[in-house]
């Protein structure tokens, strides 16, 4: 996946000057991005604060962490079946 060039306080920099009253296809052209990036980032990030995106992303690194343990455990698990089958 491509890395965004935006970092996530920028993406919330940005939502927030919208709802300031900035007009979105301003803001885009200002920033460089397309509409739909930013549709996307609105519904995504919509009313979160800086903060509030740290610990997303704290949560996804986890999450993704966790889920790799999980994995690798029950490929152990197969194989240590697969091995007990054999022998018995």
């Amino acid at each position: 996946m491509r890395k965004s060039r935006f970092t996530e306080e920028q993406i919330v920099g940005i939502i927030q000057e919208y709802a300031a009253g900035a007009k979105a296809t301003e803001l885009c052209r200002r920033h460089g991005m397309s509409d739909a990036t930013f549709y996307k980032w609105k519904a995504k990030y919509g009313d979160m604060q800086v903060s509030e995106v740290k610990r997303l992303k704290e949560l996804e690194d986890e999450n993704s962490k966790l889920k790799k343990l999980l994995a690798e455990t029950m490929l152990d698990n197969a194989g240590l079946k697969g091995l007990l089958a054999k022998n018995f």
